[in-house]
């Protein structure tokens, strides 16, 4: 079999086992083998990687290996830009959505409550996973390689923590979103943007201490609930403080 010589840099090195981290190794390839054959063989899903060279040359993932090749594989640019040298992937997400897997619904919610939109239903499989966000040019946010290696899926990330606040954490180093995130902007339980809307249009639906003390008001014209600044947001706002707070001092 053809042998090639690779080497994944930055955040690629955590699908890998030690002895191939950060370094050239080489590999045997079936013949006809394309790039995105061997990458994937090697347990790096497609939406992690962004720039592939071959000999120095960028190819996409249909470029076939052949013996002496040197394969280099790159992470995710998403929150720059590198010009004219050419992506494997076409065009990179800069309207910002998210579609989490059925296991990050408490990281969903969290992602909701910075304002960003994120898809998540407990009920749907990978593949409904993978072709709705592909449809609505989603992010897929999953801890499954599995669903990130569904061609199905063009941009994704998988998380690695399994800690929700770690998680958020990660996400937003990853993304860069640190400058778009918009507090309570919509509804942690069905990610409908939330409205402002007066005291009295919904004072029939306050608890009378509520309605004494509070005067701004939110309602979701999804499910209708009504939020407020309570001892829950603020509870939820210092959490959020303290996550943009570790990340900006990292």
């Amino acid at each position: 079999m053809p042998s090639v010589t690779v080497r994944f840099y930055e955040e690629l090195n955590d699908f890998l086992p030690a002895e191939r981290k950060k370094r050239q190794f080489s590999l045997e390839v079936p013949p006809g083998s394309t790039t995105k054959a061997a990458i994937e063989n090697l347990g790096v899903p497609h939406t992690e990687v962004d720039l592939v060279l071959v000999n120095g040359e960028s190819v996409d993932f249909s470029r076939k290996l052949i013996e002496g090749d040197m394969l280099s594989v790159y992470p995710v640019f998403e929150s720059w830009d590198i010009g004219p040298i050419s992506r494997v992937r076409s065009v990179p997400l800069r309207d910002i959505r998210f579609s989490a897997d059925v296991h990050l619904g408490k990281l969903a919610r969290l992602l909701r409550m910075m304002g960003f939109d994120t898809a998540y239903e407990n009920s749907l499989d990978d593949e409904l996973i993978a072709s709705s966000a592909r449809a609505e040019r989603r992010i897929v946010l999953t801890r499954d390689r599995g669903l990130l290696k569904r061609r199905a899926v063009t941009h994704g990330y998988l998380v690695r923590s399994l800690a929700p606040r770690e998680q958020l954490d990660e996400v937003l180093t990853r993304f860069d979103l640190a400058a778009m995130v918009r507090l309570f902007g919509r509804c942690m339980s069905c990610n409908v943007a939330l409205a402002r809307v007066s005291r009295i249009s919904v004072l029939d639906l306050l608890p009378p201490a509520v309605a004494e003390t509070c005067t701004e008001f939110s309602r979701c014209p999804g499910c209708g609930k009504v939020f407020w600044r309570g001892t829950h947001w603020e509870s939820m706002k210092h959490m959020a403080a303290d996550v943009l707070g570790r990340r900006n001092r990292a």
